[in-house]
Order: C-alpha cells, then structure tokens, then sequence
C-alpha cells in the first residue's frame, strides 16, 4: 500500500478508512457486516482507520474497538474528540477544554480497547477555549504515552499555527475533494510550509463523485445525506456534470470514477492522505485500488478545470 507521510515522520496508508460511514449518520448499519469489512481492510493493507467518539456515539469507536481486539499493532489508530452529542437530547456542542480533553481520551481508551491512539484530533475548534489550552491538554497526554500525535479537524490557518507552536501537530484533517476544493487556497499551503500532514475527509463527496447516487431516492431512510443541501434533487441535478467530467476520464483509463477522484486528492502532495468510508467490501478494495492509479498531467489539468463549474449546495 502506497504511504502518505504526515508531520513527525509518521507514515499511513495513502488510502485509509473513515469508519464514519459504518456510524448512524448513514443509517442502518450491520456490525457484523462492518467487522468483515474491517477485517477485509487488514488483508488488503489498509490500516489507517479514522472513527470518533461522536459516531454512534460511542458504537463506532467500540465496533473498531472490538476489530483491534488481538491486532492492535497492525493498525495506525486515529479518533477524535470535542464535539459533543447528548442522545438523549439529540443536541450537539464543542468542547476544548482540558479537563474535558483528558476525560474523553479517557472514555475513548477504553471504547477502543487500547492503552493509546496514534493520533488524536481536536474534532472542531472550541471556540471559547483559547487554542493554547487544548493543545497544551493534548501535549501531556502525550507526555503520559495515552496519545502519539496530535492533530485538528476543520481549523483555521491562523488557529494551525497557534497550536504548532504549543505542540507539533501532525495532520490537519478537513474535506478535500473535486467539489469541495476550498482548502487550496490557503490552509494546504500552511499545513505544507509547516510541515503537517493532511488528511482529506469525504474525497469521493459523501459517495456523489463516484456516480452511484444519482437521486436522494438511493440513499436509505435516515441516512443524513437526505438533508444536505448538495443532495437535495435540484443540486445533484447541477452538480452531475462534475461527476460526468470524472466519468469521462474513468472511462478513457479503465478505471472507476471513485478511483479518479481519490487519485486527484492523493497528487495534492506526499503528505496528503485520504480516508473515504464505505460499508462495502467491494468498493474497499476499489477504493485501496486507487493508491496506485497516477494520473497524467493532462488529466491533472482536465480535473482542475472542474473547479469552472459552479458547486451547487452548501457543505453542511
């Protein structure tokens, strides 16, 4: 499996495994469906699995938890903390304060069933919480050995170099992808300068890019995507041509369009790595698959120019 390499050396699989999508956001799910998936994901060398306490909650960090369970040291482990979802009151806030970054480590050591993570993420930034105090609750968690590194999600280029100066952050992990192209401008070239890792979350577009979704009427009741603005049916109306200007190059190369989109996130850099999710064993091993598709500049240059059509829908 082709290695990205993030900040401080550490070294994953260029393709990972958002395990977000084995939660409940995406309705339905089978566990003993998403331990072979898992499982599958070990032979095939994928072993940079990304979840969060806030998946489930809880259930998605003890499924993985209980995938580790006897091959702990196979598996670069990431999970994040911050967000908070109350189930019984279906309501959600950020938290970044130290107390409460060292008590969620605490509750997702044990959900894990590990005695460390090897990188933990601040999942959003609090807001009310001076970034210097989160990272510095991070830093002594890595001082005890209950974290190895450190990283934020959906931070600023401002807030990434406040927290680098506490504490080496390792991987800025935000969405990247053909429709979702925003971090170009400014926080990929701050994470590159600084030595930090990224690592592209949602690269096939929640499932869009790929080509298998053409209406909201393909996603399963109760998947969250049936209220995101770009899956409403006008959106993924306009939104078709980009996925068609990916079909056209997946076709010209033998390839799957999902392939194509995961293959232009990866050429962002060597310190770029991708975490799509999937239920499925059979777009796992595609989606493995595509760490070795390269593409040529001309079909660099015919996905940047992508970026002309107009993205219908916001993000969230």
């Amino acid at each position: 499996m082709r290695q990205a390499v993030l900040g401080q050396g550490l070294q994953v699989g260029a393709v990972g495994l958002g395990c977000m999508g084995m939660s409940d956001f995406y309705g339905d799910s089978d566990r003993a469906g998403n331990l072979r998936v898992l499982d599958r994901a070990l032979e095939l060398g994928c072993s940079f699995w990304d979840t969060s306490d806030i998946y489930g909650p809880f259930t998605n960090e003890e499924l993985v938890g209980a995938a580790l369970k006897g091959r702990r040291d196979r598996v670069v482990l990431a999970t994040k903390f911050g967000v908070i979802r109350d189930p019984r009151l279906s309501d959600r806030g950020i938290d970044g304060r130290p107390a409460y970054v060292k008590s969620a480590c605490e509750a997702s050591l044990r959900r894990l069933g590990t005695d460390h993570i090897d990188l933990y993420y601040q999942h959003r930034v609090d807001p009310l919480t001076p970034i210097e105090e989160t990272v510095g609750a991070l830093a002594q968690l890595v001082a005890e050995g209950k974290v190895r590194h450190i990283g934020l999600s959906e931070a600023d280029a401002a807030t990434i170099e406040r927290a680098h100066g506490v504490h080496p952050i390792t991987a800025l992990q935000t969405e990247l992808s053909l429709w979702s192209r925003d971090v170009e401008a400014e926080i990929l070239p701050t994470v590159t300068r600084l030595g930090i890792g990224f690592v592209a979350y949602s690269p096939l577009g929640r499932g869009f890019l790929t080509g298998a979704i053409a209406s909201p009427g393909d996603l399963q009741a109760g998947d969250w995507r049936r209220t995101n603005p770009r899956f409403a049916p006008e959106a993924m109306a306009a939104n078709r041509k980009i996925v068609e200007g990916i079909q056209a190059i997946a076709s010209e190369k033998g390839v799957a369009p999902g392939q194509i989109a995961l293959a232009w996130v990866l050429a962002k850099g060597p310190n770029v790595a991708a975490i799509p999710g999937t239920r499925h064993i059979g777009y796992l091993e595609q989606n493995c698959a595509a760490a070795e598709v390269t593409l040529s500049p001309r079909e660099t240059a015919d996905l940047d120019a992508l970026s002309a059509i107009q993205v219908v829908g916001a993000r969230y």
